[in-house]
């Protein structure tokens, strides 16, 4: 193995999806509100994507914020957009320097303006680094991206630019928000629960799924390695009989 504990010999994963998850568990644990969790889960992502650029990984996309999560308290939807705000004023800097490319998918309509606003400069800024690949997932969710994708090539099939029959895999993903990248090959996901809860649904056809014990906020390189040496040691099949790949 090398310096970080990867295999040398297999390939490092291209692309990496996470779900960050505990941090209300890790609050919870020490008497502390869940908006503490929060705050020290920001801190996870600044350790996950300077470790990721360490370990080669060329893009790296991270579930912010579902669709889902404006069913929580109000004051915890506060506190996690404030949070944002100040990732996205205090750290483009940094991700910067480190020719790392900030990336946001997701519906931004029911963002506030600001918000957006420094989305927009944020991705500006970083267009054309060359490093590593921040994906951002914000006010996302899987099924809702497959439908719109489905609503765009409906749309070009009434006015008369596509034909049904021109509709393939290919085509259907050129339509969602990730399609100038690779699909993930890995699928992480901290705090022991094994579900993917609608993301990158299309996208992680053939990931692997690797489900750690580890709560987020206590998430670093050392656990992101573990997860890719995890992923080294599994045989990617696509659905082949094994031995054929």
């Amino acid at each position: 193995m090398d310096g970080a504990g990867l295999y040398p010999d297999k390939p490092v994963p291209r692309h990496v999806a996470v779900i960050m998850d505990g941090n209300g568990r890790w609050a919870r644990a020490r008497g502390l509100p869940r908006t503490a969790g929060h705050r020290q889960g920001a801190e996870a992502v600044r350790r996950a994507v300077r470790g990721a650029g360490e370990l080669g990984i060329g893009y790296l996309t991270m579930f912010g914020f579902s669709s889902e999560n404006w069913k929580r308290p109000a004051n915890e939807v506060d506190d996690l957009m404030g949070l944002l705000r100040r990732y996205l004023k205090s750290e483009i800097a940094e991700l910067h320097r480190n020719d790392v490319r900030l990336r946001i998918i997701g519906d931004r309509s029911r963002l506030a303006a600001d918000l957006v606003r420094l989305i927009s400069d944020a991705e500006y800024a970083t267009r054309d680094n060359g490093g590593i690949t921040l994906t951002l997932a914000l006010n996302y969710g899987g099924r809702q991206e497959i439908a719109q994708g489905a609503q765009r090539l409906a749309e070009q099939v009434a006015l008369g630019h596509l034909r049904p029959d021109e509709i393939d895999v290919e085509r259907f993903g050129g339509v969602l928000g990730t399609a100038d990248m690779p699909d993930p090959d890995v699928l992480i996901r901290t705090s022991g629960e094994q579900r993917i809860s609608n993301f990158l649904l299309w996208q992680c056809a053939y990931s692997e799924l690797v489900f750690l014990d580890k709560l987020w906020p206590d998430f670093g390189k050392d656990d992101l390695a573990e997860a890719i040496r995890e992923y080294q040691s599994r045989e990617r099949r696509y659905g082949a009989a094994v031995g054929t790949r």
